[in-house]
């Protein structure tokens, strides 16, 4: 049961990159043996806030107070010397070491000549036992399931004997199960003492396993209550403000879809043989993919991310060749086709990594927001661009993507990283294609944002047009998707229709488990 005792008190706390105001006074407080989730959009505060409390950042202005001392954090080793241990969203790990070498890694070893931790490996197995973390310490990180990871980085940071532990959006790549399994962890952690930060921007994570919560809009304050006196209503207008249309949005609403009337008789728009593909070092990557995506559907890609989605978007935009199988793209074979030919011929690809994929940082806005468009009509004639143009229509996307730059001619590198996502997704979605290619389209933007993205995909498929939407946010693809496939070692394990949407079965499914019973093969894809 929580203590009303204040153990961490952050007060006034300010941040400024540049021109951008990430933190305006902000003030925070932890309670002895609570979980306080720290909610917001993308963009929000919310990591930059606890990287100040972990020494990653330095703050220009305010104060913080840990156990009623004030106290000055320079970086992560004071911080862990103060108690406070953090996990964040992309572990720090090195694959080739075990778990109990990762564990362990840069603390005093007893024996240090020897390397035999026997006291090292009982101290983390009553640490395991007392938490409910089972790892198998001998296990080789580079073959862990993200879920086991993530317990390793808990142990970490328990392991050295903190009693503050910031989780930061801890459940962005686990499975339904491996989420349940999380929160029973966490109690048990706090029911011994300890006080957790959980940062989020998932409302019904707070809502089941949080105390209290922090709500941070735009760098500011905005709310703070207990579970008890909290609902979705109120965090909801508390994270988006006046800025959308909650009752007609797609984010908060259980289905607003406008059904494509398809012909019964239609053959797919876009259609996958027996893909496979084989990297150069001889390692399979994709193995028999067979896909079909229909005319007004949106067919979602969902696993565990490392399981061949990236190679399965870059297959089918034509950025990699395949090994073996057949494309086929409104009856015609696309196979040998390159990603210059496919978008040229009614493709649009939103592409995962923005910042080394389809983005020129030198260029300019507009040039980015017509890259790969820059030699058709209406920009130009074939042998000239027309500059007119591309500067109205891209004042245009700037307006309606609510691009946030200094105009056309402002550079690309200048913007930050969610504003280069929605150039990204302005010139996708300014392309007549019959066939997109989504990947992590929503990453990076704010839940008004996120809103308007899926706006514009449901009116896509009403219009009849064909969507590939892969993605690592389960509740994204439940969201707007009329399949959901799940990928597992570059296998498709099932597709489930949309009546069939059940996160529990997704979430097995990621796991590689094809039916209750019958895990897949432990070497179907090497």
């Amino acid at each position: 049961m929580m203590e009303d005792i204040t153990i961490l008190e952050l007060k006034n706390v300010r941040k400024v990159f540049g021109q951008i105001v990430a933190l305006d006074s902000v003030s925070f407080t932890l309670k002895r043996g609570e979980i306080h989730g720290l909610l917001g959009g993308n963009g929000a505060g919310k990591t930059t806030l606890m990287n100040i409390l972990y020494g990653l950042y330095r703050k220009d202005e305010g104060e913080i107070l840990l156990r009623d001392k004030t106290v000055s954090i320079h970086g992560p080793r004071d911080a862990i010397n103060q108690g406070i241990g953090m996990v964040h969203q992309h572990f720090l790990q090195i694959g080739s070491f075990t778990v109990l070498e990762n564990i362990v890694l840069g603390t005093d070893v007893r024996n240090k000549y020897t390397m035999k931790m026997d006291q090292e490996s009982e101290k983390v197995l009553e640490l395991c036992k007392r938490f409910g973390l089972n790892v198998n310490l001998n296990e080789i990180m580079s073959t862990l399931t993200v879920g086991a990871r993530q317990k390793v980085e808990i142990l970490k940071a328990l392991y050295r004997g903190v009693d503050i532990l910031i989780l930061d959006e801890p459940t962005t790549n686990l499975t339904p199960q491996e989420v349940d399994d999380l929160f029973v962890s966490l109690r048990v952690m706090v029911n011994d003492g300890l006080s957790i930060v959980f940062i989020t921007h998932k409302l019904r994570e707070v809502l089941s396993v949080c105390d209290r919560i922090t709500v941070l809009r735009e760098g500011k304050n905005i709310t703070t209550l207990d579970r008890k006196d909290a609902s979705e209503e109120v965090f909801v207008r508390a994270m988006v403000g006046e800025k959308m249309n909650i009752e007609n949005s797609i984010y908060f609403s259980t289905d607003k879809r406008v059904e494509y009337q398809r012909d019964p008789s239609e053959s797919a728009k876009f259609k996958m043989e027996n893909i496979n593909l084989i990297s150069p070092d001889g390692i399979s990557r994709l193995k028999d993919i067979n896909l079909e995506v229909f005319s007004g559907e949106i067919v979602g890609i969902a696993g565990v991310a490392g399981n061949g989605q990236r190679e399965l978007a870059e297959v089918v935009t034509g950025v990699v060749p395949i090994t073996s199988g057949k494309k086929v793209f409104l009856g015609d074979d696309i196979s040998q086709k390159t990603n210059e030919d496919l978008l040229g011929s009614g493709f649009s690809y939103i592409p995962e990594d923005r910042l080394s994929d389809g983005f020129l940082p030198k260029a300019t806005v507009a040039q980015n927001l017509i890259l790969g468009q820059h030699r058709v009509k209406p920009y130009s004639d074939g042998r000239f661009i027309n500059w007119k143009t591309v500067f109205a229509e891209s004042t245009k996307f700037i307006t309606e993507y609510n691009i946030k730059t200094n105009g056309p001619a402002d550079v690309g590198g200048n913007l930050s990283g969610g504003n280069i996502q929605r150039v990204m997704i302005a010139r996708a979605f300014s392309m007549e294609s019959q066939m997109m290619v989504a990947h992590n389209p929503t990453r990076g933007l704010d839940i008004p944002s996120m809103d308007f993205v899926y706006q514009k995909m449901l009116a896509r498929s009403a219009a009849g047009y064909a969507t590939l939407l892969i993605s690592e946010d389960l509740d994204e693809l439940i969201r707007i998707s009329d399949r959901i496939a799940v990928v597992f070692r570059g296998q498709i394990l099932g597709v489930l229709k949309r009546e069939e949407f059940d996160k529990y079965a997704i979430g097995r499914l990621m796991s590689g488990i094809q039916s209750e019973s019958q895990p897949i093969e432990e070497n179907a894809v090497p």
